[in-house]
């Protein structure tokens, strides 16, 4: 598998790229090329461009949650022609309000042009070789506090399964990232965790910082590259009990 960082809130020294306050990944796995999030703007499809990546050869988009800087991207993938499946949660298109701001998905999921193929599911979806959409997300060993009365049960992920081992693809973790990786070494049978990229919503929260870093010290994770709306504090936590590496657009990892 690989995974090329199309949008990110950082860029990274001497690749010159743009960057936003939203995610997208591209991530390509035998046949599937599927694009992980939309990012909120033309920045993904800008630099896609600059990379010499060709999105007229998407076959999937998975939406990890429907947060607009997740999903508004996507109004600049609507004129193409290819069949494209869209895999999301049912909720994804749900009203989404944040401090009176409307924070929805741009177009609900019924409003996409007829090539693009929709599968909303609560339950987990293998979408590749080696790559599962994990579903609903059970809330078990981290309590999430809603964002403006809102669970976000929308929130999802992806995993992907090698040599024994798991790696996780996190859009916001609004689930919470503990919770992402119980569900994954339930799906897959699996406890070794290899790699986790992506953002781990630890934002301005001492309390949270201290049971995700409680929790990761006992998982023996081989590398985390945490990004988006994981807050430098968060970061530093983070790094005295896991490896941690830097994500910025332009960054591509092979699994």
């Amino acid at each position: 598998m690989k995974l090329t960082v199309l949008c990110d809130n950082n860029s990274i020294i001497d690749n010159y790229y743009l960057a936003e306050p939203a995610l997208s990944f591209l991530v390509e796995d035998g046949k599937e090329v599927i694009l992980f999030d939309t990012g909120y703007s033309d920045v993904f499809v800008r630099n896609a461009e600059k990379m010499g990546i060709d999105l007229n050869k998407l076959t999937k988009i998975v939406f990890s949650h429907g947060h607009n800087d997740h999903t508004k991207g996507v109004e600049n993938l609507l004129n193409l022609k290819q069949e494209i499946e869209v895999i999301a949660h049912p909720n994804v298109d749900k009203e989404k309000f944040y401090q009176g701001l409307d924070i929805s998905m741009p177009i609900k999921l019924k409003d996409f042009p007829s090539n693009f193929k929709i599968t909303t599911t609560e339950q987990p979806l293998k979408i590749s070789e080696n790559i599962w959409f994990l579903g609903e997300i059970k809330r078990t060993v981290q309590k999430i506090k809603p964002l403006e009365n809102d669970y976000l049960y929308d929130d999802s992920a992806l995993m992907y399964i090698k040599d024994n081992k798991i790696s996780i693809i996190t859009g916001c973790s609004h689930s919470g990232i503990c919770n992402i990786i119980e569900q994954a070494k339930k799906i897959s049978k699996i406890d070794k965790i290899d790699v986790i990229i992506g953002g781990f919503h630890m934002l301005n929260d001492p309390k949270l910082n201290n049971e995700v870093c409680d929790y990761l010290s006992f998982e023996n994770i081989n590398v985390i590259y945490p990004c988006h709306c994981t807050d430098l504090k968060a970061k530093i936590e983070l790094s005295k009990v896991c490896d941690i590496r830097e994500v910025g657009v332009g960054m591509v990892i092979e699994f």
